[in-house]
């Protein structure tokens, strides 16, 4: 599966709205500045780079976007993302639509996200814009193998933490696994994961992740951090004991080449 488009597409939208981050990301790493995105606020804590522009319109909710506001800006074009729970033909009546389908089961995050930019390329003319993106994406993965080569054989278990009893880890399926493969880290979450390419577990349950270095994505929630400095259940754990615990800057899990970069780059760093 390709990313879908509605008919008559512009090859360089003056206007284009996204309506969640993926699709955002994906035009900003293009070059192209959306005149409104989906939850800007959400955007700058959780995906970050790309930067949104600050004269950015925030559309609302992801899940229900503005569509007052988004008769008002008159867009050429709008973008969303495969299986975010939003229906491609419900904005056809405003612009023509693109649709990303990073986590369609079809292939891995990452290779769909190389095929989607070069499509995404083509569609805006912006063909060597997407070649260069994915060489300097690839570029950057490739320094970071070489840089994380000495810790190849730790194992590593990637987390983000919403709460003081449970963790969203990634493992099988998603874009940091691909990335970690091409890496050449080891994972230590060999349990299953949604076709999102994560799974939602207790703590305890990290338990069986033994002695790896934990990753623990931000932003985590000042009252949700204190919650867990004082968890015995958190505190007990040998990974915990043991001081192999790493926070680093927020990466959007589900996003495109860019997040791939991120993620390399931000583990490389640790």
């Amino acid at each position: 599966m390709r990313g879908t488009s509605s008919a008559s597409s512009p090859a360089r939208p003056k206007r284009v709205v996204c309506l969640e981050w993926t699709s955002a990301e994906m035009f900003l790493s293009l070059g192209i500045l959306p005149v409104a995105v989906g939850d800007i606020a959400g955007y700058r804590d959780w995906v970050v780079s790309p930067a949104l522009p600050v004269t950015t319109l925030d559309l609302g909710s992801r899940s229900e976007p503005n569509l007052e506001l988004l008769a008002e800006l008159k867009p050429d074009l709008i973008a969303g993302a495969y299986g975010y729970g939003l229906d491609q033909a419900d904005f056809t009546r405003f612009a023509p639509t693109f649709n990303v389908p990073f986590y369609d089961g079809t292939s891995t995050p990452f290779k769909q996200a190389v095929d989607e930019t070069l499509q995404l390329g083509n569609l805006l003319s912006r063909r060597n814009e997407a070649e260069q993106l994915i060489a300097t994406v690839k570029a950057s993965i490739s320094m970071a193998r070489t840089k994380l080569q000495p810790k190849a054989d730790r194992p590593i278990c990637v987390v983000s933490m919403f709460d003081d009893r449970h963790v969203r880890i990634y493992g099988g399926g998603g874009l940091f696994q691909d990335v970690m493969n091409q890496l050449g880290l080891i994972n230590a979450w060999e349990g299953a994961t949604n076709s999102w390419g994560f799974a939602q577990v207790g703590i305890e349950q990290l338990v069986s992740v033994g002695d790896a270095t934990i990753i623990s994505l931000d932003p985590i929630p000042a009252h949700v951090q204190i919650r867990i400095n004082q968890s015995s259940l958190w505190n007990n754990l040998p990974c915990v004991r043991n001081g192999k615990v790493i926070r680093i800057a927020p990466i959007w899990p589900f996003g495109g080449l860019r997040a791939a970069e991120r993620f390399a780059t931000l583990v490389a760093a640790t």
